[in-house]
Parts: C-alpha cells; structure tokens; sequence
C-alpha cells in the first residue's frame, strides 16, 4: 500500500469539499502560503490547491501531516469536533492572559460574527445566540418581534462575542455593555443592511434590527507562547 499523492489531473472537478474550506480557512488564519503548508506537509503546492478547491479524499498519511502544518488535529479539519461544545483542548503548560484595550477588542469584534445576548424574558435571565453586524459605534443584529432576542430593546444588555480554538487551547472573549433600541429610522436601517454580511442563520422573518450603543466594552485572551498562531483572529 503507497501513501502516494493521487494526480490531481486524472480526477474530475467536483465540488469543494467542507476538508478544502477548514484547510484554507485555517491556512488564512495562520497567514501561511500554500507553498509553506505545501513545504510543512511535504506535499506539492498544486496538491494542496486540489485538496482546498476540490472534493478530494486523501489518504491519512497526508491527513496527519497536513493537520501538523497547519498547527491542528485531524478530527478538527474534516469536523470531527463540529458537534461538540468548545473547550475539550487540555489546559496549555504556559498560558498567558491578557487584557485586551477597547480599540483590541473592536478589531476582534470585526465586522460580523455570531455572538450571545443576555436578556430578561418574563422575569428570567436568558441568552440568545444572534448573528450580529458593526456599523461605526453601533453593534446590531436582526431578530422577530416576538423572539427572545427582541426582549433587549429598551434595557441594558450585554453582548458577549467569543472564539476557541482547541488546537492551542486559547482564544478571546469580549463583553459589550449598552442600551438597547429598536431601529425605526429608515437611514439607520439602511445603513445596517448594507454592513450585514449574513442573514440570520435560522432563516427568513427576522426584520427587526435591535442595535446596542455599547457604553462599555472589555475583553480578555487566552494567548499560548511559543505557539504558531495569530496574534488577532477575526470574527466568523
């Protein structure tokens, strides 16, 4: 049995595969070339470009090498862990925490990502996972009047953003604190379609911008030394 790379030529092109969009994600992540995880992975670079364009199924030989180059585990390329709460990474032998400023936290927070609204629904605390956007000093997301995420407007409410990464066992945290309002001004609206990058993931109906002026905003991260991963990872 040989390990042998398959002739990118002789396949027909298919479909990208979820293996080639973790790939290449986690490559950009790292700032690396194709020519350097291809060189890490003892691999061609055109092999590589084939496993991140294409539906390629290569063998566990390559799988390994790849997952080493590109600092990662094998079950988190082809989503092994996607079911899975984050945080089952062992704690890492040097951790260091540190304090992100507000102009840190708000390059983390980007443009758009996924991130948790605590509200109070019927006198109970509750939190909501909302796709949001940032539009200058707003942060906003799209919810229905009668969802749990609309309960935010005219109250104080936080918004906590976050990612893990279980290959290094660190990541980010940021914490918004502001009031909360219904968008009614047309322009306002206007201006937020235009920076939403997404909808919302659980579908269509959900037209009511809810946007936070955040008043406070604090983060925390988890960053390993000596590790090969980048010192700012941006939003989903």
């Amino acid at each position: 049995m040989t390990n042998k790379e398959p002739d990118p030529r002789s396949e027909p092109v298919r479909t990208r595969s979820d293996l080639g969009r973790r790939a290449a994600l986690r490559r950009q992540q790292l700032g690396l070339t194709r020519e350097e995880v291809a060189a890490r992975a003892a691999a061609s670079p055109g092999f590589l470009q084939y496993v991140e364009e294409s539906a390629a199924d290569p063998g566990i030989g390559f799988m390994l090498r790849l997952a080493s180059a590109l600092d990662t585990t094998v079950a988190e390329l082809v989503g092994g862990t996607m079911e899975l709460p984050a945080g089952f990474g062992k704690a890492a032998a040097q951790p260091e925490v540190l304090v992100l400023s507000p102009a840190e936290c708000r390059e983390m927070l980007s443009t758009h990502g996924v991130g948790r609204v605590a509200v109070t629904v019927d006198d109970t605390p509750a939190v909501f996972p909302v796709n949001y956007t940032v539009a200058d000093e707003l942060i906003a997301y799209r919810t229905a009047p009668e969802a749990g995420p609309a309960a935010a407007a005219g109250r104080e409410v936080a918004l906590e953003v976050d990612h893990i990464d279980d290959a290094f066992s660190q990541g980010w945290s940021v914490l918004v604190v502001g009031r909360a309002h219904v968008v009614t001004n047309s322009y306002e609206s206007h201006r937020l379609e235009e920076h939403a990058h997404t909808g919302p993931w659980v579908g269509d109906g959900r037209h009511q911008w809810i946007a936070i002026h955040p008043t406070r905003i604090t983060g925390r991260r988890i960053r390993v030394m000596g590790s090969h991963a980048p010192s700012t990872t941006t939003s989903w």
